[in-house]
């Protein structure tokens, strides 16, 4: 009997879930111990066609819906949410080039993401965090081309990029841009405050851009236009980013039931508690409703409508739930739930984690009320 049935195509799920089975979940705790990124999972995953599921095929991608896309995500961080957080810049950053890139910028990328290309999203700055309404750093034309300098902070998979997508200020206003890594000028490095408790798919680094020169068509879009875009894409990091938290919360659960289904207490299996009954039940519920406010999210991607409310509401229910699970599994399996070696304790940090990483509630919140407040203008 299956207990989280496939929300889309039940063989292609089987698929990914026999992979993460594989590949992904042996070296899960090693990874978060560590703090490294899973570079050779990554590229395994390419070769898997799990890189580039929503691209299309002329693309190299392998043209699927956003369904399929919050499945792998779905699967992968059941295994280790820092695989899922690994996915997740690659996934940005073809999503912002697909949408906005011009026709040389597309020919030369998107077709590399499908063969592994490891990218980052460098948006955030220590002197405006992830208010990217005004950078500290700038590009200027040069010739052809553009001269970028500044320095980014607290870049998510920032460690291992081979390329990254760079948001910086023009004299027209905030601008994005495409950049291999590997360019003179270009360096990186670990500060202060570069490890976090959870998702930790490697250290934060800082990205330090010292004259670094770029072509005309690196610019992504239009000129000024780059807050726009970002904004255009979180709908779409958000929905996957609610994926990865009900692959947490599965796990956690999975793993809690397998623990209170063979452990004995008073001459009976712990499970058999009426009361710890309850609590399955309750978290089995949250679980499922919140898994599929995360399909209905993908759906609205697909569709087109509604997708800054779906979106919003997808990851701010899917973040909660795996909080609330993690937590919960860590009680009903007592000593258990708190010790090293178990792996409750990866759960509950990975969770709270993502309850702040990729828009936190509060922000969602914002937005769903801005949607509310336009229908009730609108009516």
């Amino acid at each position: 009997m299956e207990l989280w049935p496939a929300c889309i195509d039940a063989d292609y799920v089987a698929g990914v879930r026999d992979f993460a089975r594989r590949e992904i979940a042996p070296q899960a705790d090693a990874i978060d111990h560590r703090d490294v990124y899973p570079r050779d999972i990554m590229k395994a995953m390419a070769r898997a066609g799990y890189n580039a599921v929503t691209l299309p095929k002329e693309d190299g991608g392998a043209g699927l819906t956003h369904g399929h896309a919050a499945a792998v995500f779905e699967e992968v961080s059941y295994a280790s949410a820092a695989v899922g957080i690994s996915l997740i810049t690659i996934f940005q950053a073809q999503t912002i080039l697909r949408m906005f890139g011009n026709d040389t910028l597309k020919a030369t990328w998107l077709p590399q993401f499908g063969e592994g290309l490891l990218s980052s999203y460098a948006l955030t700055e220590a002197n405006h965090g992830s208010d990217i309404r005004s950078l500290d750093t700038k590009a200027v034309r040069d010739g052809q081309g553009w001269l970028l300098n500044g320095e980014k902070s607290f870049i998510t998979s920032g460690s291992a990029a081979e390329f990254f997508i760079i948001l910086a200020e023009t004299p027209v206003g905030v601008s994005t841009f495409a950049v291999p890594a590997g360019l003179e000028g270009l360096s990186s490095y670990i500060g202060t405050n570069s490890a976090t408790f959870g998702l930790r798919n490697g250290p934060h680094v800082n990205l330090v851009l010292d004259g670094v020169r770029l072509p005309d068509h690196a610019l992504i879009g239009i000129e000024g236009k780059g807050v726009r875009q970002a904004v255009g894409t979180l709908n779409y990091s958000r929905t996957l980013a609610g994926a990865i938290s009900i692959g947490i919360a599965r796990a956690a659960f999975d793993a809690a039931l397998d623990f209170v289904g063979k452990r004995k207490a008073f001459d009976q299996r712990v499970i058999q508690f009426q009361g710890i009954q309850w609590y399955f039940a309750d978290m089995m519920s949250e679980i499922e409703a919140a898994r599929l406010l995360v399909y209905r999210a993908a759906r609205a991607l697909d569709e087109g409508v509604d997708q800054d409310r779906y979106a919003s509401a997808a990851k701010l229910k899917a973040a909660k739930v795996a909080t609330d699970v993690a937590a919960l599994a860590v009680q009903v399996c007592g000593a258990y739930g708190v010790m090293e070696n178990a792996p409750f304790g990866r759960f509950l940090r990975d969770a709270k984690a993502y309850e702040i990483a990729g828009g936190s509630a509060e922000i969602l919140k914002n937005t769903l009320g801005k949607y509310l407040t336009r229908h009730i203008d609108a009516s």
